[in-house]
C-alpha cells in the first residue's frame, strides 16, 4: 500500500539582499492513511516553513512532495490547513464562519450545509450557530475553525501549532477534543508543536528536527499499552507510565539546543 504522504528529500532556503539563508536541508519520511504525526524541533528551526511546503504555499527547491503517489501540485485541494489563530471573522455568525470555505470553492449546497449542521451538533456548537465569534469561548472557537476545515473533507490536515493561544487548561481541553475528532474521522494529520507532551499525548509517530537548516536527526515511534486501537484520550497518555520515558527520549534528542 502506498502512503497517503510520501516527502522525498525536500530542501529549502530563504533568499534576501543580505544572501541565501537554509532553512529545511534533505527532509524524509511518510504518513500512513489515517496516521497522526507530530513534529517537534527547536524554536526557528523551519517547522512551520515545513507545513508552508506540505500544503503548497512554498515550493522546495529539490526534492519531491506526493500525495497518494500524486504529485502535490496536482493534489492541493485535498489538503486542510489550521493555523494558530481561529481567523474566524467576527461580523459573520459561527455558522457563515465554518460555511466559508464551501462558499468560496462554490460547493455550499443543501447537503453540504446539512452536513455542517450536524458537525456542529455533534461537536457541541449547534446551540451556537447564530452567535458571534467574540460569543464563543477560546475553545469553542478553535472547534469551530476545525470544522470549517474538516468541511471540505480533506484527506491531509496540517496543524500548525492550533492551541498555542489557548491559556493552559483549556488548552489540555480543545488537544482531547481535536484529536477526538480527528481520529474518529480517521484523517490523516501532522501537527507542529513546540510542546513535547502534546506531541506525545497525539502522536503515533514523532519527528524530531534538528537547529537550522532542520534536518530529520530522528523519528520516534510512540506505542501505549492498551492503546493499540487509539483508545486512550491524550490526556489518559500523559498519565500512563510511558509518557515519561518519551519525553526524556525526545529531551535527550533535542539537548544541546537551546530552545525548544
Amino acid at each position: 500500500m502506498e502512503p497517503k504522504l510520501e516527502v522525498c528529500g525536500i530542501s529549502y532556503s530563504y533568499h534576501s539582499l543580505e544572501g541565501e539563508t537554509p532553512a529545511l536541508t534533505n527532509i524524509s519520511f511518510t504518513a500512513e492513511t489515517g496516521e497522526f504525526l507530530a513534529v517537534v524541533g527547536p524554536s526557528g528551526c523551519g517547522k512551520s516553513t515545513l507545513l508552508s511546503l506540505l500544503c503548497g504555499l512554498a515550493e522546495p527547491e529539490s526534492g519531491s512532495i506526493l500525495i497518494d503517489d500524486r504529485p502535490l501540485s496536482e493534489a492541493k485541494d485535498t489538503i486542510g490547513y489550521m493555523l494558530q489563530k481561529d481567523h474566524l471573522f467576527e461580523w459573520r455568525s459561527i455558522l457563515s464562519n465554518v460555511s466559508l470555505g464551501l462558499e468560496i470553492q462554490k460547493r455550499l449546497n443543501a447537503d453540504s450545509r446539512s452536513q455542517l449542521l450536524q458537525m456542529l451538533k455533534t461537536y457541541g456548537l449547534d446551540q451556537f450557530q447564530d452567535k458571534r465569534p467574540s460569543q464563543l469561548s477560546g475553545g469553542m472557537r478553535q472547534r469551530a475553525a476545525l470544522i470549517r476545515t474538516l468541511a471540505l473533507k480533506p484527506d491531509l490536515l496540517l496543524l500548525d501549532e492550533p492551541f498555542s493561544a489557548l491559556d493552559y487548561q483549556t488548552r489540555l481541553s480543545v488537544c482531547d477534543d481535536i484529536s477526538s475528532i480527528i481520529r474518529k474521522t480517521h484523517k490523516t494529520a501532522i501537527l507542529v508543536t513546540h510542546d513535547l507532551s502534546e506531541a506525545i499525548s497525539v502522536a503515533d509517530r514523532i519527528i524530531v528536527l534538528s537547529a537550522r537548516p532542520a534536518t530529520v536527526k530522528t523519528i520516534i515511534p510512540v506505542v501505549f499499552s492498551g492503546d493499540e486501537r487509539c483508545a486512550l484520550s491524550p490526556m489518559e497518555r500523559r498519565n500512563a507510565p510511558e509518557f515519561s520515558y518519551y519525553f526524556n527520549l525526545i529531551w535527550k534528542e533535542l539537548k544541546g539546543n537551546d530552545e525548544v
